[in-house]
């Protein structure tokens, strides 16, 4: 598929060019979109590939699909954006916005363990209706009633879809506006971001339909595939498989205001939202809240989830470095050490990293295996970094 490749790059990125290209002759890339500014400037705005697999149709500039869980980055900025302006208070009992939601074991939950994925309801244990995840009543009314995995605050675990009903409900109910509407509003409007989490009447993208990975024989089996295959009552089965039949590819769910895992983008789309953090311009959140962003705010050595060691700030990923693991728990995402985004299932991802100035985001179609990164998109992140003159990401970070 060489000579798919179209758009701009600059020379001194001509590694991240390179491989780029290399992902559709030797990784099996089918269409995808990479993107890079560096203190407001685009540097890198290359797409390639075919949107749609079954009919050959090349992915176009404007080109968008489902990032999945990159979703979770602009719902958690909506989210402080809202603290920022003194509307919502990290450190406040969700009752005190959500009086519905302090029930069941989960009256002391505070809005910073909702950003922390400590809130203890990464899945739901009872059925999810048929097409559930396309209404957000029902969904909020789920989250309300559901007891909790553990006792909120001790511990963190991924809220895989679940993340944005729960911050994206405080979103609402601070706002007064739906996640979508107030996302449209307050960053994708201001920014120029082709990003939607839902789509509005009469607004039709190009949309390029998501590839499911397909195993392959001799793959590792993850700790959280073992028991999503296994345990049909584990957390890592019920927030996996428990999804009221939504599929990405589906029209009405393109619609729909998933914050956790259904917003369409490219990565033209992402670093439009992330350039205003990269640069600490002020335009959406003061310098005081991009520091409090961009710090670590839990860790740990098995996410109850994913059942891998994992770091974040308040709604966003840090890098995440398991390359040292056994396998099958090699799942990992290196980033600049200041930096701070998040991935989508099967490899997309966006962050933006203050300390370079830069905003980057890569996706595709074609998942790979996993939740977080692979060879792909971390190729592009390596020779972003090494363009800007970084040496390492031995320590677990990207280091200049």
């Amino acid at each position: 598929m060489a000579g798919t490749v179209k758009g701009s790059c600059d020379p001194k990125f001509a590694e991240l060019k390179d491989e780029f290209e290399r992902n559709f002759e030797e990784r099996g890339e089918a269409g995808a979109s990479v993107c890079v500014s560096v203190n407001g400037e685009t540097v890198v705005d290359l797409w390639g590939g075919v949107a749609d697999t079954s009919s050959a149709e090349p992915w176009q500039e404007d080109t968008v699909s489902i990032v999945f869980s990159c979703t979770k980055a602009a719902v958690a900025l909506c989210a402080h954006i809202l603290v920022d302006r003194g509307e919502l208070e990290l450190s406040a009992p969700v009752s005190k916005y959500w009086p519905e939601f302090a029930k069941n074991g989960k009256e002391n939950t505070t809005v910073q363990m909702m950003l922390n994925h400590e809130s203890a309801i990464p899945a739901l244990r009872e059925p999810v209706r048929e097409g559930g995840f396309l209404d957000w009543d029902y969904m909020i009314k789920r989250m309300e009633d559901e007891a909790p995995f553990w006792e909120p605050g001790t511990r963190n675990g991924y809220h895989m879809v679940n993340f944005g009903w729960t911050v994206g409900e405080l979103v609402r109910r601070v706002s007064g506006k739906s996640l979508g509407t107030f996302f449209a509003d307050e960053v994708a409007g201001p920014t120029g971001a082709k990003f939607w989490i839902g789509l509005p009447d009469g607004v039709s993208p190009h949309i390029a339909p998501i590839i499911p990975y397909a195993p392959k024989p001799d793959d590792p089996l993850s700790d959280f595939t073992k028991l999503l295959l296994s345990a049909p009552d584990s957390i890592q089965a019920l927030s996996f498989l428990n999804n009221g039949g939504w599929s990405p590819n589906d029209p009405a769910a393109h619609k729909a205001e998933i914050g956790g895992a259904g917003g369409l983008s490219n990565a033209r789309g992402q670093v439009a939202m992330y350039t205003p953090l990269a640069c600490n311009d002020g335009s959406l959140v003061s310098s005081e809240r991009l520091q409090a962003m961009s710090m670590v705010s839990t860790a740990t050595q098995q996410d109850a989830t994913l059942l891998v060691p994992t770091r974040f700030a308040s709604g966003f990923m840090k890098s995440m470095d398991n390359r040292g693991q056994p396998p099958g728990r090699r799942e990992s995402a290196v980033i600049g050490h200041r930096a701070f985004g998040h991935v989508g299932a099967g490899g997309h991802i966006g962050f933006a990293d203050p300390e370079c100035g830069m905003a980057f985001s890569y996706t595709m179609t074609q998942m790979g295996q996993g939740l977080l990164m692979n060879d792909r998109g971390q190729s592009l992140i390596d020779a972003a970094y090494r363009a800007l003159g970084y040496r390492t990401n031995a320590p677990g970070a990207w280091f200049r």
